[in-house]
């Protein structure tokens, strides 16, 4: 079995961080999901692909994947590149595009 750990991005939903904090170890599908062919579902066989579980720490995270024997991945994630804008900015005098109704 192999294991990912990662902290998971922010939905589209949100405008905050909330539940972007715990690191998650999740395992690897084992299998292609197939589709049904009476209702177009997804379907897999793979009952560990249900499995999410919840952690405060990476290194908690990796602690338990060594105890239990799971080959586990972690993965960093990216820094968030931050553009920091102000409404006054649409009207700056040194705009490149100059502002028009």
């Amino acid at each position: 079995m192999l294991a990912r750990i990662y902290r998971p991005a922010k939905t589209a939903m949100q405008s905050g961080k909330a539940k972007t904090k715990a690191w998650v170890l999740e395992f690897e599908p084992t299998s292609a999901r197939r589709s049904d062919p009476l209702m177009g579902w997804t379907q897999s066989s793979d009952m560990n692909g249900q499995v999410q579980l919840h952690f405060d720490e990476a290194a908690d995270a990796v602690r338990y994947a060594q105890a239990h024997g799971i080959a586990a991945q972690v993965i960093d994630a990216k820094p968030v590149k931050r553009i920091i804008k102000a409404y006054s900015d649409n009207f700056a005098f040194g705009r490149k595009v100059p502002w028009t109704h």
